[in-house]
């Protein structure tokens, strides 16, 4: 008579081999990818659970993050660098491969935030493994060049219409930009004949000091 496998057990946290840190069901976690060359893969554990007649095998099942360069449609001007998107796929590993625990803020978390660290991740979209669709499907765009908004990059907003510009879309260089003191678009600028406070003839003018800006810190 065959020997019946020992069952499961459901575990509600387990300490990663060689650190003192604990993950449970909910947290996210860093995994080694086979190709070590690779950046170590993005996942949320769903469960962990302990096989063998000790206990000894534990596993985790997960649900990835995508990184942009792993869809279908592969990475866009406006994903940031620590963008994750939530798909689909469910996974079974094991918990030897778990590098470490990361954070996965939602977009709107991660833009506040004072600096960003290496387990620091953001994700807006969930994303379809299969058809290589997203939800939502559509995200607010901004400036000239109708983009949505990637958090790496430097803007500035119209003191005007509180839209978004990038400086290059604009004429402007990086450092122009952190110079200025105030900014109206063209439009505004036009439409209300404001003065050309964001000329750059008057941003050469201004001390170079910090701006409100649509970037992150690292």
């Amino acid at each position: 008579m065959a020997k019946s496998r020992p069952p499961k057990r459901i575990l509600e946290s387990y300490t990663i081999k060689g650190s003192d840190r604990v993950i449970k069901p909910g947290d996210c976690v860093l995994m080694r990818a086979y190709d070590a060359s690779k950046p170590p893969y993005v996942a949320r554990v769903e469960a962990i659970e302990a096989a063998g007649s000790r206990g000894t095998n534990v596993r985790v099942r997960v649900r990835w993050y995508y990184r942009p360069e792993e869809s279908i449609g592969g990475r866009r001007p406006f994903h940031g660098s620590k963008e994750v998107f939530l798909s689909d796929h469910y996974d079974l590993q094991s918990a030897d491969t778990i590098e470490g625990k990361c954070n996965v803020h939602s977009f709107r978390s991660y833009t506040k935030l004072d600096s960003v660290n290496a387990e620091d991740f953001f994700c807006r979209f969930e994303y379809k493994s299969a058809t290589g669709s997203f939800v939502p499907d559509r995200i607010a765009v901004f400036c000239k060049c109708e983009m949505p908004y990637n958090p790496d990059d430097l803007m500035i907003q119209c003191e005007e219409c509180s839209d978004w510009f990038h400086p290059a879309c604009i004429g402007m260089t990086i450092k122009e930009a952190k110079k200025l003191e105030h900014f109206f678009c063209q439009t505004c600028t036009a439409e209300n004949g404001k003065m050309a406070e964001n000329s750059h003839e008057a941003t050469a003018q201004s001390e170079e000091k910090p701006v409100e800006s649509k970037r992150r810190r690292r």
